[in-house]
C-alpha cells in the first residue's frame, strides 16, 4: 500500500535513520555546468564520499557549451558521465541531463554546490517512504576560497571549510513561517530549487520537463507543476550543502523579480498577485470549466443542447472570474459540411454550438474519440481529461449544461475550495426521483457539479489501491466537502448578461450615487453638528433660567417672611390698643 500524505504534511511518513537502513531506490545526480571547472571539480568531491551507495548512484555532468570544454576530474563517483548539450540554457542542459538519467530518483545539483557526505542519504530515505515527494536541502553561500578537491573529500565537516556562510534567507523564512510547509501548502512547491532538490523519476516525467522558454523562474515554474502532479515538497534540514559564492538573487532580487515575474504569471495560477488585470487571458488558466452534455439533442443517449451549453458558457465567461477556459467534449469530428437541408441535420445543434464559439479562445472543442482511447490507454489519466490549460490548471469545474452560475458563482467555489484546502468541492444542483418525482420506491437521482483540484487527483491516482473510488482517495489526501448549488447562486434558467458597457455605466452610476450620497451625508453631519451647537446654546439658557428661578424664589421666600413679620406686628399693635 502506498503511504498516504495529506495536503503537504509529510510528517506522517517515517523515514528510515541516516546509517539503519539499506536502500534499493537508484538515483541520478544531474549538474548542468558551464565553465568553472574547479568549482565543478569541487562539486564532484563532495559527491565522491557520499554515504549512499554508489552502487545505486549516477552522476551525468552536462556541459552546456563551455569553453574549453569542460573535463571529468580524477577524483569523482565511479558512475560519473560527461555529456554535451551545445545549446545554451540551464534548462535545456537539464533536460538533457534528464533524458540520460536511469535512476528512480533525480537530484538536481548546480555544478558550483558541494554537498555533505550524507546529503543524498538524507534526500534518499524519504523517497523509500513515498513515490511523490520532492526533497530539499539546506544551502549556505559561502565567500570562502576555494580548498583543493582531496581536502574536501578528507574533511568529515564541510563548516570547517566554507564557514562563515549565509543561509539560503527566503527559503529558511518559508520554511518557519509555514510550520515545515504544512501550514500553507499550497505555495509549498516555491522550495524546489534546482541547487539541491532531488524528485522522483515517474513524478517529474508526469510533470513535464524543464521550460526552455523561461528566461528566469525555471525552478519555481517546474516545482509548480510538480504540485499539480501530486507532488508533496519536503524540507531536510539533515541535508546539508555550501553554495560557492553567492546566488544570482543575492546579487540583486529587484532586476531579478522584474524578469521572473514577466513570465512566471503566464505559466503560474497560484501567483494571483501577479494576474490584476481585470480581463486579459493567461497561458494556464486558474480554472477549466468543463461542459458536459445534458439529456439533449444526441442522436445516441444523452447529448448537447445549443440553447442550453450558450446558456452555461456564457454564463462562465461573462462571470467575474476571467481567469478560465471551457471545454466542450463531443464528437465533434462527425460534423460535416452545409448540406443540402441544414435544418434537418441530426446533428444541428452541435453545428450550432461550434459555429458559435469556434472563433472564442476560450473554449475548446475536443473529439470525444480522443478522450475515450485515453481512458482506454491510461486510467489513471482518464481522470485528468481533457485539460484545456494542460496539466498546469489548477481546478476544473465539471457543469452540466444548462446550469447556469451566478456572476461571482466560480469566484466564490475557489475561494472555499482554496481556503479550506478541498480536494473535491461537490455542488448538489437538484435531486429527485427517476421521473424527476422523487416517488417513493424510486432511485434518487443527483445532478451535481464538480470542483476538482488537479494536485488532489494527481494524488489520489498515485496512491488509489484496486477497486478503491478516487473521490475516496481524494477524501484522504485533500478532503471532500458538498454545497448546495442555490446557496452558491447556481440556476436553471439563463440570466442577462451584463456586458462591458453596461458594467461600465453601472459603475459609473454606482460611483455617482455613492458621490450624492457622500455629499448628503455630509450636509446632514454639518445639521446635525449646527443642531447639537443650537441644543448646546438651549442647554446653556436652561441653566441660565434655573439659576434666575432660584434666585427669585430666593427672593420671593424673603418677601413672603417679611409681609408675615409685618402682618404680625400689626395685629400685635391693634390688640394693645384695644386694651
Amino acid at each position: 500500500m502506498t503511504a498516504r500524505v495529506a495536503g503537504n504534511d509529510y510528517r506522517s511518513l517515517t523515514p528510515p535513520a541516516l546509517g539503519a537502513w539499506t536502500p534499493s531506490l537508484r538515483v541520478s545526480v544531474v549538474i548542468p555546468a558551464y565553465g568553472d571547472q574547479e568549482k565543478l571539480d569541487l562539486a564532484l568531491a563532495g559527491l565522491a564520499v557520499q554515504t549512499y551507495p554508489a552502487a545505486l548512484t549516477e552522476v551525468i555532468v552536462v556541459d552546456n557549451g563551455s569553453s574549453p570544454p569542460l573535463r571529468l576530474p580524477e577524483l569523482r563517483p565511479e558512475g560519473t558521465s560527461l555529456i554535451v548539450c551545445p545549446t545554451p540554457g540551464r534548462a535545456h542542459a537539464r533536460n538533457a541531463g534528464l533524458s540520460a538519467a536511469t535512476g528512480d530518483v533525480i537530484h538536481w545539483l548546480d555544478s558550483d554546490v558541494v554537498l555533505d557526505r550524507r546529503s543524498v542519504e538524507a534526500h534518499m530515505r524519504w523517497h523509500h517512504a513515498a513515490p511523490y515527494l520532492a526533497v530539499t536541502g539546506y544551502l549556505r553561500f559561502t565567500p570562502a576560497r576555494l580548498p583543493a578537491p582531496e581536502v574536501v573529500a578528507a574533511a568529515d565537516d564541510l563548516a570547517k571549510l566554507f564557514e562563515p556562510a549565509e543561509p539560503h534567507a527566503w527559503l529558511v523564512d518559508l520554511v518557519e513561517r509555514t510550520d515545515g510547509l504544512t501550514a500553507n501548502p499550497h505555495r509549498a512547491f516555491s522550495l524546489h530549487v534546482g541547487g539541491a532538490t532531488s524528485v522522483n523519476a515517474a513524478l517529474l516525467a508526469a510533470a513535464g520537463p524543464m521550460d526552455t522558454d523561461l528566461i528566469l523562474g525555471q525552478d519555481t515554474e517546474m516545482g509548480y507543476r510538480l504540485a499539480q502532479a501530486g507532488a508533496v515538497f519536503v524540507p531536510e534540514p539533515l541535508s546539508r550543502a555550501f553554495h560557492l559564492g553567492p546566488t544570482m538573487r543575492m546579487r540583486g532580487k529587484a532586476p531579478i523579480d522584474r524578469v521572473s515575474h514577466a513570465f512566471v504569471a503566464d505559466r503560474i495560477p497560484s501567483y494571483r498577485w501577479l494576474r490584476s488585470h481585470p480581463s486579459r487571458q493567461w497561458k494556464v488558466p486558474y480554472l477549466e470549466v468543463v461542459v458536459e452534455p445534458g439529456e439533449g439533442t444526441g442522436r445516441e443517449g444523452p447529448g448537447y443542447s445549443y440553447d442550453e451549453v450558450r446558456a452555461t458558457v456564457d454564463a462562465v465567461l461573462a462571470g467575474t472570474l476571467p481567469d478560465v477556459a471551457v471545454t466542450l467534449t463531443g464528437p465533434w469530428g462527425r460534423i460535416g459540411t452545409e448540406g443540402r437541408a441544414p435544418l434537418k441535420d441530426p446533428d444541428l445543434d452541435l453545428v450550432l454550438i461550434r459555429g458559435h464559439y469556434a472563433h472564442e479562445a476560450r473554449v475548446r472543442f475536443v473529439d470525444e474519440a480522443s478522450v475515450t482511447s485515453a481512458a482506454t490507454s491510461a486510467p489513471s489519466a482518464a481522470s485528468r481529461q481533457p485539460r484545456a490549460g494542460g496539466p498546469a490548471t489548477p481546478y476544473r469545474l465539471r457543469l452540466p449544461a444548462g446550469w447556469v452560475p451566478g456572476d461571482d458563482t466560480l469566484a466564490r467555489l475557489l475561494d472555499l475550495a482554496g481556503d479550506d484546502g478541498y480536494g473535491l468541492v461537490a455542488v448538489l444542483l437538484a435531486e429527485g426521483g427517476q421521473d424527476g418525482e422523487g416517488g417513493a420506491g424510486s432511485e434518487r437521482m443527483i445532478v451535481a457539479a464538480r470542483l476538482e483540484r488537479a494536485a488532489a487527483f494527481a494524488r489520489a491516482a498515485i496512491v488509489l489501491e484496486e477497486g478503491e473510488d478516487l473521490d475516496d482517495a481524494v477524501e484522504d489526501t485533500f478532503g471532500v466537502v458538498w454545497v448546495d448549488g442555490e446557496t452558491y447562486g447556481f440556476a436553471s434558467e439563463p440570466r442577462p448578461i451584463v456586458g462591458r458597457r453596461g458594467a461600465h455605466r453601472a459603475r459609473i452610476e454606482a460611483e455617482a450615487q455613492v458621490a450624492r450620497l457622500t455629499r448628503e451625508n455630509e450636509r446632514l453631519r454639518g445639521q446635525v453638528t449646527r443642531w447639537r451647537d443650537e441644543a448646546g446654546r438651549w442647554r446653556k439658557s436652561a441653566v441660565e433660567l434655573r439659576r434666575e428661578v432660584g434666585t427669585l424664589r430666593k427672593e420671593l421666600a424673603a418677601a413672603r417672611k417679611i409681609v408675615q413679620y409685618g402682618l404680625l406686628s400689626s395685629v400685635k399693635r391693634a390688640i394693645t390698643r384695644r386694651r
